[in-house]
């Protein structure tokens, strides 16, 4: 299988002048700093005025506030994160101008060959968890990696780190098939399912996309893919795998497998010899899955288990994964990006074995075609839930063009609470929070404002300690 085309390769070298459309975002702030080590000049725009902009700022990248055609003014070539439009002033006066426009991808790609490990890790849900404990088993190792996350992980306090050793994890993306733009010698697939209908046609769509990207691992590479899940084995079907999961058969299985307050103890067996024994300190079947999908691609590449093991049982989540908050009257507050009927799945299934008296789930759903073209998969897993609070849609890239609302999904849910804004979701959580409660703030969006208001809240209102 051939990449999909691209010349970006002949403008990452040092001295070359590029200017990064929405600098500020999780993988392109990331992207600037490599670039910027690399000896490239490097410059860029972003709308607001955030924690990566300054930290790039400090660094001696110039970044603008807001998007102008001005801003383009010197560049030899344009990288674009993919929620920037060809209406963007600036995409638009590069093309005027004859400034080569590339993708966000298109430069990650070319960075990982650089690289003799490239380790990208995609799947419709979990990946940025399963980066996560791949760069903590890889840190472990002391292979001083190169990461590139879609969350923040505590033990980089960001969303990347710069190494220099001879690896690179990253998180890979299928939207907009951005991972073919990819250079892998090591893909892990997790799952795949339906998701971003509005770029995909249908399953059959998404799982040619991930076949293709399975196939663009060189000879001596490998393709790590869960046998747990249907999707996958079905994309997959006929190419040389690495399996993972509880099935039988599996090359990496979990055997004696125990579970205390939802949180797994295993051995993980691979080939019929044990490797590493566990005691993971995430909750969940969906992170027992990640943690073997994690040590499988260490394994591919020779690293030792007890790297595995010190990786693994040091990691405590990624950011806006089950995150602890804090409390409200007695409940405690957890955050979750969970934005997929199977995330959602995922999660009430493990927040129901930890012991609370109620599981209150306040949602954000993703995305309006997400909420149109999953609608029953959704209202199947918020019934689950003890209450169910909706706030609107969270539109990121959309308009409305399919017709529906929160108010939608609300009808089909016994006793969910619908409300419309962020403020009213937190004053309805605060009166209706008791001992004993576990508050989940659930989406992709902006929900996690929610808890935080809420626990802050709480603060000011305790009475001062003599």
């Amino acid at each position: 299988m051939t990449h999909v085309d691209t010349k970006i390769q002949q403008y990452i070298e040092p001295g070359r002048r590029v200017h990064l459309c929405g600098i500020g975002g999780v993988s392109m702030s990331p992207l600037a700093e490599v670039l910027h080590k690399m000896g490239l000049t490097v410059q860029g725009s972003d709308m607001s005025d955030s924690a990566a902009v300054r930290h790039l700022r400090e660094l001696g990248i110039p970044v603008t506030a807001g998007h102008s055609a001005e801003a383009v003014a010197g560049a030899e070539f344009v990288i674009r994160t993919a929620a920037v439009r060809d209406s963007n002033p600036e995409i638009a006066a590069a093309r005027e101008q004859g400034i080569p426009v590339f993708e966000r991808a298109e430069a990650w790609g070319a960075i990982m060959q650089q690289y003799e490990n490239a380790v990208c890790i995609a799947g419709t849900h979990g990946k940025t968890t399963t980066t996560s404990m791949t760069t903590h088993i890889f840190m472990a190792a002391r292979t001083d990696p190169t990461v590139m996350l879609g969350g923040t992980l505590p033990m980089l306090h960001s969303g990347y780190r710069v190494g220099r050793g001879d690896t690179i994890i990253l998180e890979s993306c299928e939207y907009r098939n951005s991972f073919l733009y990819f250079f892998p010698t090591v893909a892990v697939i997790l799952n795949v399912e339906e998701d971003h209908l509005d770029f995909f046609k249908d399953l059959d769509d998404i799982k040619a996309s991930f076949r293709r990207f399975a196939e663009l691992v060189p000879e001596g590479g490998h393709i790590v893919a869960s046998a747990d899940d249907p999707g996958a084995m079905d994309a997959l079907k006929g190419l040389p795998l690495f399996t993972f999961g509880c099935s039988e058969g599996a090359d990496c299985q979990a055997k004696n497998l125990t579970w205390e307050h939802g949180r797994p103890s295993f051995d993980i067996v691979i080939q019929g010899e044990v490797y590493a024994h566990l005691s993971l300190r995430v909750a969940g079947r969906h992170n027992l899955l990640n943690a073997l999908a994690a040590a499988s691609a260490a394994y591919v590449l020779g690293i030792p288990s007890k790297a595995v093991k010190l990786g693994l049982e040091g990691f405590f989540g990624a950011g806006r994964r089950f995150e602890q908050k804090g409390s409200y009257n007695g409940a405690q507050i957890f955050d979750d990006y969970a934005h997929h009927p199977a995330e959602l799945h995922a999660l009430l299934e493990m927040t129901r074995s930890l012991g609370y008296k109620r599981v209150i789930c306040a949602f954000q759903p993703h995305t309006y075609t997400r909420t149109k073209a999953l609608f029953h998969d959704f209202i199947r897993e918020l019934r689950t839930a003890d209450l169910a609070v909706l706030t609107d849609i969270y539109a990121a890239r959309e308009t409305n063009t399919v017709g529906i609302s929160s108010m939608d999904l609300a009808r089909e849910i016994p006793g969910c609470l619908y409300c419309p804004t962020l403020e009213e979701a937190a004053e309805t959580l605060m009166k209706t929070a008791r001992p004993g409660d576990l508050i989940l703030t659930v989406g992709a969006g902006d929900i996690y404002l929610v808890g935080e208001d809420m626990v802050r809240r709480a603060r000011e209102s305790a009475p001062v300690q003599p």
